[in-house]
């Protein structure tokens, strides 16, 4: 059995990354404040609420939306689209809950969509494997596996201990946030040539998560450099 060890908010906690069944105990240092040296896996805080219409300007990502068909869906992307002639429209790109099934719509910004509430908490990311992506609730220590179809493009983004926001609708992950900039060094770019400075033309770049990117030409492999999560777009040399 193996054991990770990973430190929440100063404290360590050593988690069982490999237990016999889906159920898993995490041994944490304060524990004994509880009375006892091991924590038991709880599912996750019961959400979920009658829905309530709102005007679809007013949506944005990780929201939950019911459309005509009965049928829940989580919105993966959000844009108001104000054309020069006609009726400004929100564009919105989701995600059935039930099978994962993706669709867009199309609303006019005023026009009411009913929206079901969610319980968002922050969790810390632990580690993956074939069930998912572990993530831990650093109060309670509870655990949850969110499947890579709902984690998607922010996989590669992932580090262990990354603080997210986990959206959790009715016992089931249907969203996270990562934090919008994180570091990750420069493995592989152009080298660096003499006379370029920083307003020169960017170059190609593979981050150590394995990510594409443009980055400026002082930059050399070896650098530690400042991303949006969202497309891994240079921001600017690491400070630390």
């Amino acid at each position: 059995m193996a054991i990770r060890k990973v430190v929440l908010g100063g404290r360590a906690a050593l988690v069982e990354t490999d237990p016999p069944d889906w159920r898993r105990t995490v041994r944490c240092a304060r524990a004994q404040d509880r009375g006892s040296d091991e924590l038991p896996y709880n599912t996750r805080p019961k959400s979920g609420t009658k829905p309530v219409k709102v005007i679809a300007s007013s949506l944005r990502k990780g929201n939950v939306v019911e459309r005509e068909d009965g049928k829940l869906y989580v919105i993966l992307s959000a844009e108001n689209i104000h054309p020069g002639k006609g009726t400004p429209v929100t564009q919105l790109d989701m995600r059935r809950i039930s099978d994962g099934v993706k669709v867009s719509d199309r609303y006019r910004t005023t026009e009411q969509v009913e929206r079901a509430f969610v319980e968002e908490r922050e969790h810390t990311f632990l580690y993956s494997d074939d069930e998912g992506f572990h993530f831990m609730n650093p109060e309670s220590f509870d655990q949850v596996a969110v499947p890579e179809s709902v984690v998607g493009d922010s996989a590669p983004y992932l580090q262990e201990g990354m603080a997210v926001q986990v959206a959790i609708y009715n016992d089931l992950a249907i969203s996270i946030e990562l934090p919008q900039r994180a570091i990750y060094e420069v493995t592989d770019t152009e080298p660096t040539t003499k006379g370029q400075t920083a307003s020169s033309s960017y170059k190609p770049a593979v981050l150590s998560n394995g990510v594409r990117t443009l980055v400026p030409p002082h930059i050399a492999p070896g650098t530690r450099i400042v991303v949006m999560t969202a497309d891994g777009s240079y921001v600017e040399r690491a400070k630390d």
